[in-house]
């Protein structure tokens, strides 16, 4: 099953309409970096041509929205330049927890009969007005022996939408796909790893600032949610524990090397945020727990720049008392000789996202 790409009810090739039709390019543009992924579909499957991540300030990104345009164009630019990228069109993502999700069940009918009782549906579970936002939806699965379908309503303010779509534009590319964080996760895993039967994936990304996760049945969505706690806290624990520059910090949580020596002993150092950032991810796994009652998580996979903090993959094991492991976006994929390999093994985990965006192409659903 390919799972949707949302939203294919924009036009969004009409946003540039004198620009040749190019290649697609995804960018991952998040509230510390861009990151960009490049992949093309061969028959045996796909293969990464391309990759590179630049890092933001920590003023471009806010609320859910592009604030600083001109800094995050210039990164964009440096991005697609210093890798040689000819791809002009874009496939990226805004942040789940800026999109408003709701699962809505419809007795069984016709495509033109069920886009205009979406809209109907909408008005009712949707806490804006439909002027304002972007609105897409996908049918899930049919029930009650094919009598009644379940369908996935998506919507995002236009303003949210725009800030993204603007800055790909300035920086002279196209926007060709605007999706989801959460879907391109699942769209990450269902390329890499195979969907078991009755089985529940926990996919948790622990970005800069939020931490997002999404439960997957049968390799689709059936719960999302976002802590605000990420990355920085266990840089920030760091900068006050050690009296030492953020910048220090960082390098320090991602190398284990302060000042170009071994430091102190990292995990015991980074204990108490891994130990918050563990019981906030429990606990929003037991409200996953409660609403699906008879469903054990069969396993848990992490990603993003943080997920490699040591000891944090035992503690949460320990603590969810189900194995929890590494995410490998690009495990399904097969790799260009270009690619450095171990640059790639360093950034897989930040590029998760984008893994699962390269692999987006106009008309999914």
């Amino acid at each position: 099953m390919k799972l949707p790409a949302f939203w294919n009810n924009i036009n969004l090739a009409g946003l540039n309409p004198f620009r040749k039709e190019g290649g697609l390019v995804a960018l991952d543009i998040g509230s510390s970096s861009v990151k960009m992924v490049e992949a093309i579909g061969e028959k045996s499957g796909y293969r990464l041509v391309n990759a590179g991540v630049l890092p933001l300030p920590p003023t471009a990104v806010q609320n859910n929205m592009i604030a600083d345009k001109d800094v995050v164009v210039k990164t964009i630019q440096s991005l697609i330049q210093a890798n040689g990228i000819k791809a002009t069109r874009v496939i990226s993502a805004v942040p789940g927890r800026a999109v408003i999700i709701k699962k809505i069940q419809l007795p069984a009918q016709g495509e033109a009969e069920l886009e205009a009782n979406v809209e109907f549906e909408a008005t009712n579970v949707i806490p804006e007005s439909l002027e304002n936002v972007n609105l897409d939806y996908q049918v899930l699965s049919y029930t009650e022996d094919g009598s009644k379908m379940e369908v996935l309503l998506v919507a995002v303010k236009k303003e949210i939408i725009n800030s993204y779509t603007q800055v790909i534009q300035e920086a002279g590319l196209t926007p060709a796909i605007m999706d989801v964080d959460y879907f391109a996760m699942e769209n990450m895993y269902e390329a890499n790893y195979e969907i078991q039967p009755d089985t529940v994936v926990g996919l948790i990304h622990i970005g800069a600032r939020y931490t997002s996760i999404n439960m997957l049945r049968n390799g689709v969505s059936t719960f999302t949610g976002d802590l605000q706690l990420g990355g920085e806290a266990f840089t920030e624990s760091l900068v006050q524990g050690l009296q030492i520059s953020y910048d220090q910090a960082e390098s320090y949580k991602v190398t284990g090397l302060l000042e170009g020596k071994k430091g102190n002993d990292l995990e015991t150092l980074l204990k108490p945020p891994c130990a918050a950032l563990v019981e906030e991810i429990s606990r929003t796994l037991s409200l996953y727990a409660g609403m699906a009652a008879e469903e054990g998580i069969h396993s848990i996979y992490l990603s993003g720049g943080s997920a490699k903090i040591p000891g944090l993959c035992p503690l949460l094991g320990e603590k969810l008392g189900v194995p929890v492991q590494l995410a490998e976006p690009f495990r399904g994929f097969s790799v260009a000789r270009n690619i450095d390999k171990s640059y790639l093994a360093d950034s897989a985990l930040v590029l998760a996202v984008g893994a699962g965006l390269s692999i987006r192409r106009p008309g999914d659903k």
